[in-house]
């Protein structure tokens, strides 16, 4: 990545006592020997051998022709390598919440789930950022003030925000080996996420990413 600073990082941590907050492989037809057919006739049957023989051939034809389709099919990039450098482009939370719960489990703690409301915080801290070329937790209002003003219980709440990372296993591998945004990753008790990334096509790091890892359970933060 070509930035001169490199991604930057933010993390903010909340917790509330109470509900107050292969080049396509080149897969070609296998080149396996390519295919003799031997007329082999039967009681003197020279017709009845002739029609197998045509029919062998088509059932071969119609097998590397498959496999010649099979070889032009397009192969999906997984959503966690798309750049959001882009307009239009889209995250796909879904993937994100499978990375973090997986990094999670591995470490012993429990699974997360997107989470609509969060959601909404997290894309409009992200446009937030963006639209005043700015990477701030506070840049329309501290992370418990925009959960107050959502509604949303929190009795755990911890956010990340970054700059300049392009795509989501970007910014994953850059939260993981930051220690504090790695903590937020590792919240005990958080059990839902909302993540976004904007995109700024005028400003220093182009995307700017916000991923908020929350619980409104009161048991948890009682404990």
């Amino acid at each position: 990545m070509s930035f001169r600073d490199g991604p930057k990082d933010q993390t903010w941590n909340l917790e509330i006592p109470d509900s107050t907050l292969s080049h396509r492989r080149g897969m070609t037809p296998k080149s396996a020997p390519s295919f003799t057919i031997q007329p082999r006739l039967v009681c003197n049957n020279a017709a009845m051998g002739q029609f197998r023989i045509r029919r062998l051939a088509v059932a071969i034809t119609g097998l590397l022709a498959l496999g010649g389709c099979a070889a032009e099919a397009p192969i999906e990039q997984p959503t966690m390598y798309q750049s959001m450098a882009n307009d239009g482009a889209k995250l796909d939370p879904d993937a994100a919440a499978s990375m973090i719960s997986l990094y999670r489990q591995n470490n012993g703690l429990g699974a997360v789930v997107v989470d609509p409301q969060l959601m909404k915080l997290a894309e409009a801290q992200s446009q937030a950022m963006a639209s005043h070329d700015r990477l701030d937790h506070d840049v329309k209002a501290p992370l418990a003030q925009r959960l107050t003003a959502l509604g949303y219980p929190a009795t755990i709440a911890v956010e990340n925000v970054s700059a300049g990372y392009h795509t989501l296993a970007e910014a994953f591998s850059g939260w993981r080996d930051s220690p504090p945004h790695r903590a937020n990753m590792l919240k005990n008790g958080v059990t839902k996420l909302g993540i976004a990334a904007s995109y700024a096509p005028n400003t220093k790091y182009k995307v700017f990413w916000t991923l908020i890892l929350a619980s409104s359970d009161p048991a948890i933060a009682a404990r």
